[in-house]
């Protein structure tokens, strides 16, 4: 029968020889940590390593990413699609076993981990998904929703304003069935961490509202038994467990010290270390007895059948409901939707309101909304400014989860990154909302959003120097450029409430990114269209207005400046020019189109181009060419009512055909 101690020495063992193997990684971590993750993997977690997307197994989030080791470890040895072989090939290209854990790459992988802090608020959002999603499926008798969100951390992650932001959250909203295990060994890269965090972790949680339990011996099997059964215990708090432990446990001359942190042993150390652990196995080698005791498969079916059973008990009680928890969790949208959808966007283009896009965003969320129950809105404390509360909306709170809408407070880097850990989840679609300025806060959690491929939708209103009189600091310039020069980031800015519907339609359908929809502060005027020219809304940009035959001049315009534009061009062609109107409201759809439709749009051989965005004008050269002209921002704005801004910075008919007039006669 193989110890605990045997059982945690394969995850040390492996670690060690795969980043060993690779001269690259951080050896450290899972060696401190894998006495910890023996007992919560064999003894706890909740999941079917032959399944990995078995709706209610145990989220397991490694939030100290670095130490991904310990986490491939656990999957190889448990039994999930990750072989020897993989190990071996640690962090080399195109591996299942890449250098921080990676959604999608690798099976059992919940969530991408590494930059710090992030996996904590992932966990959250998965533990916020959870008690939501059971308080609007489970019935008395049938609680088909119910497991756990663990997540391990060190003093990195919460060192990082982050976990301020998202631990603070998760005690308000009382998320009991979330559990930490702070890997409390005192070592960062930098050194001991004493000479730069000194906090009392264990009281800065307790004022969060959560259970804390201090002082666990993190090399003490029965000590962490005792505190994750005590964690369970409590439904009302989510537990933060302090694991004392020596970082790079069973190193003889690195343990304990940040040599061992993010560098490899060396193979005179590992020499060392197996004689140290009693380990007298070559690299990479499991004894058959280890690896048996280790294998979960046959305990994860089980499991999952279980569960299977009970989900069969539920259809039978509650048909509706288990229809809908099936499609949710596949990530489907109801089978009306975009028949309906496009029956609101019609309406819009028929009713041609002058409104501000906020307000036409809002619009849409009250036509949207009550077909969408999987709709969990949110917004970073100003909901009254980026109008993202509906007719539908219900606060999720401590006491009643069973809401569709968060309450961030002032959290955006916070809201971002639980958004993903409640898509990734299963069974809502997340959108939040900020000004397009406080983006910047959120930023990596944005980013992090686009490279895991999460259907989560961002609401940045309040989109330009057309919010006036807040000044430089709270209008965005730059913003919009990051956005779209973000892989697999979708951007729109729509210029009217039909452009406004079109793009929510688009970010709700689209289930392999995220969208960020820009919307303004100011009201935007009604654009007519035809039906081709309506169609084609969708297709990213599309010729809004035009004259007869070849174009000489086109003007590219998003948002605000398309009223502008067509303005513009309508005095343009009283002088006799020929001039086209194009709206380009999302630049990455319209890129993604066939070569003979952006021909159409934008022909090549017309190279008289003018782009008008109260944005950063670098960005707008792509479309208008190095001999085009942009009338865009290249300094910060001002401190000024929104009317007087335009004009001073050149967003005006008159500077545009002044603009224009240039162009032509060059």
């Amino acid at each position: 029968m193989s110890s605990r101690k045997d059982l945690a020495n394969a995850i040390r063992a492996l670690s060690m020889d795969a980043v060993q193997k690779a001269n690259s990684g951080h050896p450290g971590a899972p060696m401190g940590m894998a006495d910890i993750a023996e007992v919560l993997w064999n003894d706890y977690l909740s999941h079917n390593p032959a399944n990995p997307q078995w709706a209610n197994r145990d989220r397991f989030v490694l939030s100290n990413g670095h130490g991904s080791m310990l986490q491939y470890s656990l999957l190889h040895l448990s039994g999930y699609d990750v072989s020897i072989d993989d190990l071996k090939n640690f962090r080399q290209l195109h591996s299942k076993t890449p250098g921080h854990p990676e959604y999608g790459y690798t099976p059992g992988i919940e969530t991408t981990t590494g930059p710090l802090g992030q996996g904590i608020a992932n966990a959250v959002g998965f533990a916020l998904a959870e008690k939501s999603l059971a308080a609007q499926f489970n019935r008395p008798g049938h609680d088909i929703v119910d497991h756990y969100t663990y997540a391990f951390l060190g003093d990195g992650c919460l060192m990082e304003g982050i976990s301020h932001e998202v631990c603070s959250l998760a005690g308000t909203l009382g998320l009991g069935k979330l559990i930490f295990f702070y890997d409390d060994n005192g070592i960062s890269i930098d050194g001991e961490v004493e000479g730069w965090f000194t906090d009392n972790t264990p009281q800065r949680f307790e004022s969060y509202g959560w259970q804390v339990i201090p002082a666990v011996d993190g090399h003490d099997a029965d000590a962490i038994r005792a505190a994750v059964e005590a964690a369970r215990a409590n439904k009302d708090q989510p537990t933060l467990i302090c694991c004392k432990t020596v970082i790079g446990f069973g190193s003889p001359n690195k343990q304990g010290k940040e040599s061992c942190h993010g560098a490899p042993l060396g193979d005179d150390e590992i020499t060392l270390t197996r004689e140290q652990l009693g380990w007298d196995h070559g690299p990479f080698e499991i004894p058959a007895d280890i690896a048996e005791a280790w294998n979960a498969r046959e305990k994860g079916a089980a499991a999952q059948a279980a569960w299977e059973e009970k989900f069969a008990a539920y259809e039978k009680a509650e048909p509706e409901l288990a229809a809908e928890f099936t499609r949710r969790m596949a990530g489907d949208l109801p089978a009306d939707f975009a028949e309906k959808a496009q029956a609101y966007i019609q309406e819009c283009q028929d009713n041609g309101e002058t409104i501000a896009s906020r307000k036409a965003s809002q619009n849409t969320l009250n036509a949207y909304g009550p077909l969408l129950p999987e709709l969990m809105g949110g917004s970073a404390d100003l909901a009254g400014s980026n109008l993202t509360i509906w007719g539908g909306c219900k606060g999720l709170t401590k006491d009643d989860a069973s809401g569709n809408y968060i309450y961030y407070g002032v959290r955006e880097f916070g809201m971002a990154a639980i958004m993903n850990g409640i898509a990734l989840h299963g069974g809502f679609v997340p959108y939040g909302a900020t000004f397009l300025i406080f983006m910047e806060y959120a930023r990596n959690a944005v980013r992090m959003a686009a490279l895991m491929k999460q259907r989560a939708i961002y609401v940045f209103t309040h989109d330009s120097i057309g919010l006036g009189e807040d000044g430089p600091t709270h209008q965005p310039v730059e913003q919009m450029a990051s956005l779209r020069t973000t892989p697999n980031m979708s951007t729109w800015r729509p210029a009217d409430t039909v452009e406004s519907a079109v793009a929510w339609k688009a970010a709700l359908e689209r289930n392999d990114g995220p969208t960020a929809m820009v919307f303004s502060r100011q009201g935007l005027p009604h654009q007519a269209r035809s039906a081709q020219q309506l169609a084609d809304v969708a297709k990213g940009a599309y010729v809004l207005s035009d004259s007869e035959g070849t174009p000489e001049l086109i003007l590219i315009a998003t948002g605000s400046e398309v009223a502008l534009a067509q303005e513009a061009a309508a005095k343009l062609r009283e002088k006799g020019k020929v001039v086209r109107v194009v709206s380009m409201p999302s630049t990455d759809v319209f890129d993604a189109q066939s070569a003979e439709y952006k021909q159409k749009v934008l022909p090549l051989e017309v190279t008289n181009r003018i782009a008008i965005e109260a944005s950063i004008a670098d960005y707008w050269y792509k479309y208008v060419g190095l001999d085009g002209r942009v009338i865009g921002m290249t300094t910060f704005g001002e401190s000024a009512p929104a009317g007087e801004l335009f004009k001073e910075f050149g967003f005006t008919v008159d500077n545009i055909l002044e603009v224009a007039d240039e162009l032509l006669d060059a």
